[in-house]
C-alpha cells in the first residue's frame, strides 16, 4: 500500500503565481506584516518582479518623491515607503483621538507592541487591550502587592516591577513572584525587559539584571551616584540609564560598571530615554524641558535643544524609523521631532469641544472620539484649556498612531491618517 500523500499547508495551497497578485491588493503596512508570516511569503514579497511593478505603480506618488534602487528587494523598498508614509501622516495628516475609561483610578504607564496595548500604574491591575477595537483582552492583578512602578511585555509574558519585587505573568496564565531572597532589592524606579532578562534601575544608582528563567539576580552594575530614573535597552546588549543629575550612563550586559557617560550641559534630571538600534542614536528628555541626542558610534552629542517649556515625561519612536520622534510631558502637547536635528516638526492637542461617542464598548462605557488641532508657531500653549491637554505621563508609538496615558482614568489613542487634499 502506498503511503498517503501529505496535505499541503494552507500557506502553500495557493499557487505562487497568484500570491503576488493577492499581495498587490494589500495596504502598504499589511504587506510589511505579511513578509513576516513565513519564509516563503517573505521570499515572494522580496523577489517577485510582478509585485514589485504593481506596488511601485500603486504607490507612484510616494515613489516619485524618493530615489529607488530597482534592484533592491521589494520588502526593503516597502519598508522605506512605510517609514516615509509614517512621517508624512504624523507631520501633515489629519488627526483624531479615541479615548476610553480603562481603569478605576489614574493610569500612568502604557506599552504598545504587536497590535496590543498594556496599561497600568495607579490601581492594582494591568490591562491588555486591542489597539484596533480597544477591547480588553486580559487582566493581571496585583492584589496583595505594593503598587506597580513599571512593566513591560512580549508575546508570552508580562513582567512587572512593584518597587522591591519583580512579578511575572504568563499570558493567559497565573502570576509568579521572584523568591524573596532574589526578588527583593533596594527600591526600583524603572524597568525594561528583553527576554530572558529584566533590567531594573534602582534608587541607589545601580542597575540590577534579573534572569527570568532562573529567577536570580545575575549582575549589579554601578551606573550613577544618584537615582537611576529611566532605562533604554539596545539590541546589541547595551544598557543606558538616565540619572537625577542629568547624565546618561552606558554599559553592557557583560560589564559590572558603566563604560561611558553621555553629557549635555543643559539637561537637568533625565526623565526618559529611547535608543534607536537602526540609527545608533540615543535621545534623552529632562525635567527642565531640554532634550539631547547622541550618536553612540562616536559617543558625541548630535544636538541639544529646549523643546518644551516644562518637563518631558516620555518619548518614543517607531521601530526602524530613523526620522521622527514623538514626545509628551507636563503641558499635554504631543510633539513630533526630527530625530536627527531636534527640530519640532508639529505639535498637537485635543480640541476642547464635546466628544462624539462611537459604537465601540470599552470597560466602562463607549469610546469617545475627539478632534485634534495642530498648534501653529504663533499660538501660545497657555491659552489652550488644560482640559484639552492633560499632562502626558507616558506614550507609545505604532504605525500612524500614538497611545498616551495621563494619570487619569482615560487611555487615549491618537490616529494619524492620510494628508487631506
Amino acid at each position: 500500500m502506498k503511503p498517503k500523500k501529505e496535505k499541503k499547508s494552507s500557506f502553500n495551497s495557493v499557487d505562487e503565481d497568484i500570491l503576488p497578485i493577492i499581495f498587490s491588493y494589500l495596504h502598504l503596512f499589511d504587506l510589511v506584516r505579511c513578509s513576516c508570516v513565513c519564509k516563503s511569503w517573505n521570499v515572494i514579497i522580496s523577489r517577485s518582479r510582478l509585485l514589485h511593478s504593481l506596488y511601485l505603480k500603486q504607490w507612484a506618488n510616494e515613489a516619485s518623491n524618493s530615489s529607488f534602487d530597482m534592484g533592491r528587494p521589494l520588502n526593503v523598498i516597502i519598508e522605506d515607503l512605510a517609514m516615509q508614509h509614517h512621517r508624512s501622516v504624523l507631520v501633515q495628516g489629519s488627526v483624531y483621538v479615541d479615548q476610553w475609561k480603562g481603569h478605576t483610578s489614574g493610569v500612568g504607564q502604557c506599552r504598545m507592541k504587536m497590535g496590543l496595548i498594556l496599561t497600568g500604574v495607579g490601581d492594582k491591575v494591568m490591562r491588555l487591550w486591542s489597539s484596533e477595537n480597544y477591547k480588553c483582552m486580559e487582566e493581571y492583578s496585583l492584589s496583595g502587592l505594593t503598587p506597580l512602578v513599571d512593566f513591560d511585555f512580549d508575546e508570552s509574558k508580562v513582567v512587572g516591577l512593584t518597587g522591591t519585587r519583580i512579578c511575572i505573568w504568563r499570558q493567559h496564565g497565573k502570576r509568579s513572584i521572584f523568591p524573596s531572597h532574589e526578588g527583593t532589592f533596594t527600591k526600583g524606579l524603572c524597568m525594561r525587559y528583553s527576554d530572558p532578562e529584566a533590567v531594573v534601575g534602582c534608587e541607589d544608582g545601580t542597575v540590577r539584571i534579573f534572569d527570568m528563567y532562573s529567577k536570580t539576580c545575575s549582575r549589579i552594575i554601578r551606573m550613577h551616584s544618584s537615582h537611576a530614573t529611566c532605562l533604554a535597552l539596545g539590541e546589541d546588549q547595551l544598557i543606558l540609564s538616565g540619572s537625577a543629575y542629568g547624565g546618561v550612563a552606558v554599559s553592557g550586559l557583560v560589564s559590572d560598571q558603566r563604560v561611558a557617560t553621555l553629557k549635555c550641559a543643559n539637561l537637568r534630571g533625565v526623565k526618559t530615554l529611547c535608543y534607536n538600534a537602526s540609527s545608533q542614536l540615543v535621545t534623552a528628555g529632562s525635567m527642565n524641558g531640554w532634550a539631547a541626542c547622541w550618536d553612540l558610534r562616536t559617543m558625541e552629542l548630535l544636538w541639544g535643544a529646549r523643546v518644551s517649556p516644562n518637563a518631558i515625561y516620555s518619548m518614543q519612536y517607531l521601530r526602524t524609523d530613523k526620522s521622527t520622534l514623538v514626545m509628551g510631558g507636563v503641558d499635554g502637547v504631543v510633539r513630533i521631532l526630527d530625530q536627527n536635528t531636534g527640530e519640532i516638526l508639529t505639535r498637537c492637542v485635543m480640541e476642547p469641544s464635546k466628544a462624539e461617542s462611537t459604537s465601540i464598548n470599552s470597560l466602562y462605557g463607549l469610546v469617545e472620539r475627539k478632534k485634534v488641532k495642530r498648534i501653529t508657531d504663533d499660538e501660545t500653549i497657555g491659552d489652550i484649556p488644560l482640559t484639552a491637554r492633560p499632562p502626558i505621563k507616558c506614550l507609545a508609538v505604532g504605525m500612524g498612531k500614538v497611545v498616551s496615558t495621563h494619570n487619569t482614568k482615560y487611555i487615549r489613542m491618537w490616529k494619524f491618517n492620510k494628508c487631506e487634499n
